[in-house]
């Protein structure tokens, strides 16, 4: 038994048709898993039916054993589980240090040593804490995003396309970054069309087809393998 898990999940939208089917996904604390697979896969889909964003007509979800499939988004919040969007993930109006306060909503307690936390792991942020998200390069933004998500302490971090946009260089960084996240014992649990670069730092990976299960191993494994090679990763 995972951390936290999905298991046989079948669903799609509203009444629209399934999206995944049987489709599984697991991650320990302290591990990267990547959600990978062409375009229309299922692959965000699949992440959104673990963090509760649409009815599962069958499978469950599971945190440290406990079964949260009737849990609302919310109250899956409230388990450990933070999700940082592909857009829409800042507020540009906002400073930096606004941005990590709006994402101490479930913290009853003084949350500025969390604060400084999240600027040890960034340094950028801390430099710029005073400054308008809106005028941040786009990778500073994305640590911003990354950084209010880790304000509530979670256990799983769920990321949807967080190099997507940004120059190679940025996206090295960004991914340096998701590592050091998974040194402090958090589950990372991310979706991302840069797959080679994606499955270099991940403990293991799942590639989609059609919404269901296709390939799946460690991120060396898949890397080697060659029908993974030559479908999804240029070769």
């Amino acid at each position: 038994m995972a951390f936290f898990e999905g298991n046989n999940m079948t669903g799609g939208y509203g009444k629209g048709p399934d999206i995944i089917n049987s489709c599984s996904v697991n991650v320990e604390r302290g591990e990267i898993v990547s959600i990978l697979g062409p375009n229309g896969a299922g692959k965000s889909t699949a992440m959104k039916a673990m963090l509760g964003l649409l009815n599962l007509k069958s499978g469950s979800v599971k945190i440290n054993g406990k079964d949260i499939s009737s849990l609302s988004p919310q109250d899956r919040v409230k388990e450990g589980i933070s999700f940082v969007p592909q857009t829409k993930n800042v507020f540009a109006g906002m400073t930096v240090e606004e941005n990590l306060e709006m994402g101490a909503f479930l913290i009853d307690k003084d949350y500025k040593d969390i604060i400084d936390e999240i600027y040890d792991l960034f340094p950028i942020l801390f430099e710029k804490k005073n400054q308008f998200v809106g005028e941040l390069s786009g990778g500073q933004r994305q640590q911003v995003a990354l950084g209010r998500a880790l304000m509530i302490k979670p256990h799983v971090l769920m990321l949807d396309e967080p190099t997507a946009g940004v120059s190679p260089i940025v996206m090295d960084e960004l991914f340096d970054h998701i590592i050091k996240v998974k040194r402090t014992n958090v589950a990372i649990l991310m979706v991302e069309q840069n797959a080679k670069q994606a499955l270099n730092i991940s403990d293991r990976g799942y590639v989609l087809v059609t919404g269901e299960n296709r390939y799946s191993g460690t991120g060396k494994e898949l890397l080697e393998d060659s029908r993974v090679r030559s479908s999804f990763l240029g070769g």
